[in-house]
């Protein structure tokens, strides 16, 4: 098999704990990804809120079976799990989907976190997984994109805890350590 990511790619992932890979799914389909979030029964009758510190809302979805909806064809997709397996170094397998629906401007936020910081407490003893995140709408820093601190995989795990709200988040002070430092 012939290499998915460049070089430079595979370096960003080991130095910054991630990558961005414009074009990994085209217009149609994020049309197919948006319309099934709506939609789709078996996706828009699950969702259920999840407030923060702030007590805002965020809605969440959470299935651990990829299913036969586009987003169980999107998860087991060649280009996503050839992605995968560069990047982890061998076979994989799809471990949970989650679809959050956060309003602009006006929608809760997710809590500092490490995505292992939850995958520990349900089991996964070593950090060899991945997320891959795909935004169905245009974010921006001022309606509420995903924020992440470049290099802080390299931190190893933080200890996670119930925070103010419903959420389960990285300890604050060590939060409050990395953005000083990263």
């Amino acid at each position: 098999m012939s290499s998915i990511l460049t070089p430079e790619q595979r370096q960003s992932y080991e130095r910054d704990g991630y990558i961005l890979i414009p074009g990994l799914f085209d217009r149609e389909e994020i049309g197919l990804l948006r319309s099934a979030m709506e939609t789709d029964p078996e996706i828009s009758g699950h969702f259920f809120d999840r407030r923060d510190a702030d007590g805002l809302a965020t809605k969440m979805a959470l299935w651990n079976h990829p299913g036969d909806s586009v987003y169980g064809l999107a998860a087991r997709s060649e280009r996503v799990v050839d992605t995968m397996e560069e990047l982890l170094g061998g076979e994989v397998y799809h471990y949970h989907s989650k679809l959050t629906a956060k309003e602009p401007r006006e929608g809760g936020a997710w809590e500092w976190h490490q995505d292992y910081g939850y995958w520990y407490h349900n089991g996964c003893l070593f950090p060899l997984m991945a997320s891959l995140m795909v935004a169905l709408d245009h974010t921006t820093a001022a309606n509420g994109c995903l924020q992440v601190l470049r290099g802080s995989h390299l931190m190893g795990r933080i200890e996670h805890n119930l925070l103010d709200g419903q959420q389960v988040g990285a300890d604050l002070k060590r939060v409050d350590q990395a953005l000083q430092k990263l």
